[in-house]
């Protein structure tokens, strides 16, 4: 009897969790964004829906979601300066051996209402939970805080790491549009889309999807030779380098 009550209670703790979940359906404005020579920057569009079946309850306390796009990832060195003198010298130093080049969260309310400081740690959900992640560098027991500090510093000053705790908006409960901005010094590649809804500050679903920053015409030329042929681009820009200096000289001497 014990173990067909345990049934029981199992069987109906499932219905629940049946009843209350929530399907996220998400899209892109454009999934290719092409870089030219007169590329300034631009903004894509995340589109999203919540769809519940019809044995689903409404929450009363609504929706949230946060939508963290993550650009290709790099290897950084982060470096403590010190004054000497006239001069600035190295000090300590922090590798951050694989981070995103480019990073923005973007929130329908400020991140820290919308669930509790273990769970964003845990499911990497804001810049600072990101960046601080244990695998985000080689952990050094609490030393390598001022870098990871240093690093977010930096790169928000750049433009490419931003939070934006009103990024989100609903047009309707159940619909919603974020938009993604992508500055002119955005490096290409492929930009990861993690979309998270909330309902009390528990995640209820998740989705990915990605888009790619991509150069054309002639910065794309330029880029696959520099890439595929490294020495001879380094040697004919030597000495392209070298030939309009001559030339300069030329025109400017004095006799």
């Amino acid at each position: 009897m014990r173990a067909f009550g345990f049934l029981l209670i199992l069987l109906g703790s499932l219905t629940s969790t049946m009843v209350e979940a929530e399907t996220l359906i998400t899209s892109l404005s454009n999934h290719r964004v092409l870089i030219n020579s007169n590329y300034t920057g631009t903004q894509i569009a995340v589109f999203g829906a919540i769809e519940r079946d019809a044995q689903t309850i409404a929450r009363a306390t609504g929706y949230d979601v946060v939508v963290t796009v993550r650009g290709p990832r790099q290897f950084l060195t982060v470096r403590e300066k010190q004054r000497l003198g006239l001069v600035w010298i190295n000090q300590d130093q922090q590798k951050f051996p694989s981070v995103p080049a480019y990073l923005s969260v973007m929130t329908s309310r400020p991140i820290a209402e919308i669930t509790s400081d273990q769970l964003r740690s845990r499911q990497k959900i804001g810049l600072d939970a990101i960046v601080n992640a244990p695998d985000a560098t080689l952990v050094r027991g609490g030393t390598d805080k001022p870098f990871r500090e240093a690093l977010l510093r930096l790169k928000a000053q750049e433009g490419l790491y931003l939070e934006d705790e009103r990024g989100v908006t609903f047009l309707t409960p159940d619909i919603f549009r974020a938009g993604v901005p992508l500055p002119a010094i955005a490096p290409p590649g492929n930009y990861e889309v993690d979309v998270t809804l909330f309902a009390d500050t528990v995640i209820l679903a998740r989705t990915h999807t990605d888009f790619e920053l991509v150069k054309t015409g002639f910065e794309e030329r330029v880029g696959v030779i520099a890439h595929d042929w490294s020495l001879t681009y380094g040697l004919a820009t030597a000495a392209i380098a070298l030939f309009f200096g001559w030339l300069a000289n030329a025109i400017f001497r004095r006799d």
